[in-house]
């Protein structure tokens, strides 16, 4: 199986490497629009702002090219994001893969933004991508935005209100927390997504 990271310039993309390189998964990391075409596996990394994730995307002449992927595509954490209509954060259009607009997390008292830490993660919709997914198992986030509820969504999780944690339309896939970071439960929910 032939997996890409996309190279649109995310933080975490060593993170991600290695933690497919532990599932026995080599990738390549490339921005270039054939080799995307052509994985079994997309991968949209991301970890910073909407707006120079979705210009970089632009720079690179990838963002037509994601558009017309038809095998599996994930996004994590702003990847996830970028795979949306729309981005609140910059007030810039997403990939409108997903039919979602993304959203400020709402700051509380108790609650500090960005949302960093463990969480837990609960099923609403069964999907293979969630197979072996069990009460109480927890992801680690950190984010400030955040996808809504609705008929894309997986999974959620709660911080002040519930959001799409896990989230799929047609054949993009998103997850808002780290799996890279989130061990046995990222592990498996990866192994998921690269499973044939």
């Amino acid at each position: 199986m032939r997996v890409v990271l996309v190279d649109a310039g995310g933080t975490n993309i060593g993170s991600v490497r290695y933690a497919l390189r532990r599932l026995g998964v080599e990738t390549a990391l490339t921005a270039d629009a054939a080799a995307i075409r052509s994985a079994d596996r997309v991968i949209l990394p991301g970890v910073g702002a909407a707006g120079p994730g979705m210009a970089r995307l632009h720079e690179l002449g990838l963002v037509e090219v994601l558009r017309s992927l038809t095998q599996p595509v994930l996004g994590v954490c702003l990847g996830m994001q970028l795979l949306c209509a729309h981005l609140d954060e910059g007030n810039v259009e997403g990939l409108g893969l997903i039919p979602a607009r993304v959203g400020h997390l709402v700051a509380r008292a108790e609650l500090r933004v960005p949302h960093m830490g463990w969480n837990t993660l609960r099923a609403v919709a069964p999907h293979p991508l969630l197979a072996g997914l069990e009460a109480g198992d927890q992801a680690y986030f950190v984010h400030s935005y955040v996808v809504p509820v609705g008929p894309w969504t997986l999974a959620t999780a709660e911080y002040g209100e519930p959001f799409s944690a896990v989230v799929a339309h047609r054949n993009f896939f998103g997850m808002q927390f780290h799996p890279e970071r989130s061990a046995k439960v990222g592990a498996r929910l990866l192994g998921n997504f690269l499973r044939p």
